[in-house]
């Protein structure tokens, strides 16, 4: 199978994961009115969410550098998708709590193996491991279209139906799996030689936390936010979401486009440094320019999100789904772990006020980026050789897809 249509299945089964992380903070605006939760209690769904991800992803990436395990893939994408489908089935809020955990722990299984399979499908490319993020950020951003065109029209008793996506993205990685077996156990294999930067992998993953906590932040009160400023409507909160998971998309590709003319560690420095102020505006410029905000802190916030799990992987060579695993797992899920302390302060004050502390995150991360290196790609991950990482940057077809 070529890469790019391994690459294409990778991603688009990605998206069906990634929609379900997504569902999590579209849902929240539905349990608001169907169940009337508090700000802080709709937070605790998110928390719900997050908590045994941020502990489970991690411990699945330990087990993936032990072993490959290519059938997670689609067993933690079924189980992801059943989480999120019985959660609008009971009225227990423990009952709710649990089956969303439950997604959580689908996600968790999934982030560390696929983003070794991508890394090995796409032979080391930036801009691959930019487009398989770009089918995460597309499900993301599909999340709160799908929830209200189920949600919406017959109330949380339809969410059963949310499990399509799942059933999809499984069937989708199977043909992958089979052509690369023989590829993923030569990479697991010589990953054990390679030669690990602890202390960058440790800073990397303070600056990941910085911006979990920006992003979740965001996307779990955005919808709220912009409820709030357009006078009640729902429909203007469902397009703030929607927008900041859009932005993401171009945010992904864009950035493994950049790396390919300038080293990650650059691209990710100055992109944070420009979140900061899109996130200041997104809090404080009053109208409509809120959506414009909504936009760029969303780009800015993932340009650097598949360049960093591609730099911890090259920090921690040897342990490659370890580094997945934190990266894309216990560092991204502290951002949930937050939101309950965001929602306890808006129903304490308001919710731009407990919004502009955020601005402080990607200025942190983009202090941390100015300690880091970069690192050359090791061979072990199937880099690109130069010749043809050129051919793909100025290609006319999608590059890393070729």
């Amino acid at each position: 199978m070529r890469r790019k249509l391994s690459i294409t299945l990778l991603s688009v089964g990605h998206g069906c994961v990634d929609v379900y992380q997504g569902a999590v903070a579209s849902l929240v605006p539905f349990f608001v009115a169907e169940r009337a939760y508090s700000y802080a209690a709709a937070s605790g769904i998110v928390l719900a969410a997050s908590l045994l991800s941020s502990v489970a992803q991690p411990v699945f990436g330990m087990l993936t550098d032990r072993r490959a395990m290519p059938w997670l893939l689609p067993v933690s994408t079924l189980l992801a998708g059943v989480g999120i489908a019985l959660s609008g089935v009971s009225d227990s809020y423990t009952v709710t709590l649990a089956v969303v955990a439950v997604s959580g722990v689908g996600v968790a299984a999934y982030h560390p193996e696929s983003a070794r399979v991508a890394r090995v499908a796409g032979d080391g490319s930036h801009s691959a491991m930019g487009w398989f993020s770009l089918g995460g950020n597309l499900g993301f951003a599909l999340a709160p279209v799908m929830v209200a065109a189920v949600v919406a029209v017959g109330g949380l008793g339809l969410t059963p139906l949310l499990v399509l996506p799942a059933a999809v993205g499984a069937a989708l990685c199977l043909p992958v799996l089979r052509v690369l077996e023989t590829r993923l156990s030569e990479a697991a294999a010589s990953s054990v030689r390679a030669k690990d930067d602890k202390a960058s992998f440790v800073r990397l993953s303070l600056a990941v936390v910085c911006r979990s906590i920006a992003f979740i932040g965001l996307s779990t009160f955005v919808s709220l936010y912009a409820t709030e400023r357009m006078n009640g409507s729902k429909a203007a909160g469902t397009a703030a979401l929607f927008l900041l998971y859009l932005g993401g998309a171009v945010g992904s590709v864009l950035g493994g486009a950049l790396a390919n003319r300038w080293d990650r560690v650059r691209v990710s420095r100055w992109s944070y440094l420009l979140t900061a102020g899109s996130i200041a505006g997104l809090v404080f410029v009053p109208g409509p320019a809120l959506y414009l905000f909504v936009i760029l802190t969303s780009a800015g916030l993932y340009i650097p999100f598949s360049l960093q799990v591609t730099l911890g992987q090259d920090y921690l060579p040897s342990r490659v789904g370890t580094a997945s695993g934190i990266t894309l797992g216990l560092t991204v899920s502290i951002g949930g772990l937050i939101s309950p302390v965001i929602g306890a302060l808006a129903d304490r004050t308001s919710l731009q006020t407990a919004l502009a502390p955020l601005v402080l995150m990607p200025l942190l991360a983009w202090l941390l980026f100015h300690t880091l290196p970069e690192p050359a790609v090791p061979s072990s991950g199937g880099a690109v050789p130069k010749g043809e990482e050129a051919d793909a940057e100025h290609s006319p077809v999608q590059p890393g897809l070729r």
